[in-house]
């Protein structure tokens, strides 16, 4: 058995592991049932800790799904800003610090409504927010959460 769980913990790098942890904190917190309010706050206080240049696209991100859908609910997801639709996750920023990656990535969920035919995309990279892609990212999230 033993052999196993080190087995198991060597497939996971520190990161993995690290967003594992988040998670299940996560998981324990939203048990006391925050208030939209404490949710986003927690969703702005995890954005504050970022690097500059994760920091700047992740409060970008936020206003624009803010903007675009008002009725979607921010929480933090894994570690990373996150916005719910009924209670299920529909889109999120993971910050390029998370796994040491050269871009971050905007991402959506099957929750999301954005399906094209038998094939589409639900992660984009992102390096930074010309006003070309805040509307493109409003456009997504707002048919996302339709």
């Amino acid at each position: 058995m033993a052999n196993t769980t080190k087995k198991t913990t060597e497939n996971f790098s520190a990161e993995e592991r690290a967003a594992m942890k988040e998670r299940a904190k996560e998981v324990r917190a939203s048990k006391k049932a925050a208030t939209g309010a404490d949710a986003e706050a927690e969703v702005l206080a995890k954005i504050e800790e970022f690097p500059p240049d994760d920091r700047e696209l992740a409060e970008k991100v936020h206003a624009v799904v803010k903007a675009a859908a008002p009725a979607l609910t921010p929480r933090l997801w894994y570690g990373q800003p996150a916005y719910s639709k009924d209670g299920k996750v529909l889109v999120f920023f993971q910050p390029a610090s998370k796994f040491k990656t050269r871009y971050a990535t905007l991402g959506f969920s099957d929750v999301a409504v954005l399906d094209d035919g038998e094939m589409w995309p639900t992660y984009y990279a992102l390096t930074e927010m010309a006003d070309a892609v805040e509307k493109r990212i409003a456009e997504l999230v707002a048919r996302a959460a339709a």
